[in-house]
């Protein structure tokens, strides 16, 4: 590979060699806090948080924190959705000294408690709804956990909206425990704000433990650090050169728990002193709604997210032409919704990137004002290097145009996987991540992806791991055989579809299987069919192969113009 070529086509107004200063996260909210007070920081549901109001929230939290044990060494779980004691959680946990540890909501119980046990986390932060708070308080009462902080939805809301939701929302509000084990976040707070200072590394000590499969499926922490976090908010801020600093107005609809928004909705947008409109989940007609009402320039998402916005029946009733870009990531865009989401608010521009957990997430993006290439992830970000090593000889890189490994040199790039030495060793080779994707780059600098060498599903953007369904379904005493595969989703790019051999002499159909798996793997790692078989491929060694029915299910999938026509079982939320 010739020397960077990507600097050749590199996007105006945008320096590959520009400084990158690795600092604290929670720097990120004091420096915008000292610098732009009184802009609003995030808005919810009717309220607004002033930058000044966050950090003091922040250094009262993070003082209450610490005077209950946290500090360095100690892992605290965020279990919950958008709102705004996630972001202030978030922050003070970092400035108390403790490591930030991602839960998603979508998870079922047996998974919460593995990755309990997995990131050694004995404190989680949760909302007071039903059925969060039943979930972790189950998982609390016989794990690890030696304490739950809750904190109340309806101390984020304006004072009406807040009576009106303890008024008409009563049986979603959950009836907290009253013990040693249990404290109201709000008790946290009732201090002067003197926070401990605690002495930082930011290359080294790890800010946050985001979960993920990896190279392998088998769900581990990635250990990002201050400085891997801090920088791809900076890398992320200055890829658009038209970005107003103190000026921007982001979407925050997709989950904060998810590194995609960790980084690009929260930390990158305080870092540029931009206003966050956090959603608790994405609803197509309130996202709207606020596009509208709040006057939003920037908002990033997930290709369905796009596509149902298009497919709105009254869109020209919203008001959208205050949004100048929009980022797409988690899975590939097509090309047809970028052109359409692009001729129905002129001027915008929809970006596509590339990224992985162990990346902080960006590693690489088409420009924002530059050369698009569609079906490319782009240039790589500033200081980041994107090589594509030979699949035999992994230290060595391939010439341009020549199909390889894709990976990865960049100061965002993880300190390695917590606990997983091994793991670790096989993903980082001489400071190089090892993405386990299959790609080229162009002799313009920019880079295709053409496979995937992990059984990676991606389900609206969420990551769905084979493995996870494969032995949830094995519980089922009349399984014999599973493979779980992704097919070709129309409207989430993929969905899971598992083939099952029943044990001689057993019955069962795809909807008693579909009910005996809720509860147990996530809403969204639900398959969305079942297909019965008499045998499944294998190797030559025995080993159960998913080549074959992937090559089967994309040729049903293109027979059918690209609909899907499978008609088995299909999990309906």
């Amino acid at each position: 590979m010739s020397e960077r070529p990507w600097l050749r086509h590199y996007p105006p107004g945008v320096d590959w060699f520009m400084p990158l200063e690795a600092k604290p996260v929670f720097a990120l909210l004091d420096d915008a806090a000292a610098r732009w007070p009184e802009r609003p920081h995030m808005s919810f549901m009717g309220r607004v948080y002033r930058y000044r109001e966050s950090a003091a929230l922040v250094n009262r939290l993070a003082r209450g924190l610490q005077d209950i044990g946290v500090g360095k060494g100690v892992q605290v779980g965020l279990y919950m959705p958008n709102c705004p004691q996630f972001v202030l959680a978030y922050y003070a946990i970092l400035k108390a000294g403790g490591t930030v540890v991602n839960f998603s909501p979508l998870y079922s119980v047996p998974e919460l408690e593995a990755q309990v046990a997995d990131s050694e986390t004995d404190m989680m932060v949760t909302l007071n709804l039903e059925p969060l708070y039943s979930n972790i308080a189950a998982v609390a009462a016989r794990s690890r956990i030696q304490r739950l902080i809750v904190a109340r939805l309806e101390d984020a809301l304006p004072t009406v909206k807040a009576a009106l939701f303890r008024l008409t929302r009563r049986k979603q509000i959950a009836t907290v425990r009253e013990d040693a084990a249990h404290m109201c976040l709000r008790r946290l707070l009732a201090n002067e704000g003197d926070v401990a200072p605690v002495a930082i590394d930011p290359a080294q000590d790890v800010a946050v433990l985001q979960y993920t499969g990896g190279t392998t499926g088998i769900p581990k922490g990635a250990m990002l650090t201050h400085a891997n976090l801090s920088i791809n908010a900076a890398q992320t801020l200055h890829w658009d050169p038209s970005v107003k600093l103190g000026e921007e107005v982001m979407l925050g609809a997709l989950p904060l728990f998810h590194v995609f928004a960790m980084t690009l909705v929260m930390n990158a947008m305080t870092l540029g002193g931009g206003k966050i409109v956090l959603m608790p989940k994405f609803e197509l007609e309130e996202a709207l709604r606020l596009v509208a009402r709040e006057r939003v320039t920037l908002m990033p998402g997930v290709p369905t997210m796009f596509t149902a916005i298009l497919n709105h029946p009254r869109l020209d009733r919203y008001d959208l032409s205050s949004l100048k870009s929009c980022f797409s990531g988690g899975a590939p865009l097509p090309s047809e919704v970028k052109r359409r989401f692009e001729e129905r608010v002129k001027g915008l521009v929809v970006n596509e990137g590339y990224g992985l957990t162990e990346a902080s997430p960006t590693v690489a993006s088409n420009p924002i004002h530059g050369l698009q290439k569609s079906g490319s992830i782009g240039l790589p970000l500033p200081r980041t290097e994107v090589l594509i090593r030979d699949l035999d000889d992994p230290d060595r890189d391939l010439p341009l145009g020549e199909t390889g490994e894709i990976c990865v040199r960049g100061p965002q790039v993880m300190k390695g996987y917590w606990k997983r030495p091994e793991a670790t060793a096989e993903a980082l080779r001489n400071g190089v991540l090892h993405t386990g994707d299959i790609g080229y780059m162009d002799e313009d600098g920019y880079s295709f992806i053409v496979d995937r060498a992990k059984d990676l599903i991606l389900v609206g953007g969420f990551n769905v791991y084979p493995r996870v369904i494969e032995e949830a379904i094995y519980r089922h005493p009349a399984v014999r055989e599973v493979t779980v595969i992704g097919v070709p989703d129309p409207y989430l790019g993929e969905a899971p579809k598992a083939f099952v051999v029943l044990k001689e002499g057993q019955s069962l159909d795809a909807e008693s299987l579909l009910a005996f798996l809720r509860g147990n793997i996530g809403k969204h790692e639900m398959p969305r069919a079942v297909e019965f078989r008499d045998e499944l491929p294998k190797t030559m060694v025995g080993k159960l192969s998913k080549k074959e029915l992937v090559e089967e299910e994309r040729a049903k999938y293109e027979a059918g113009g690209g609909v899907a026509t499978d008609a088995a079982a299909r999990e309906r939320s």
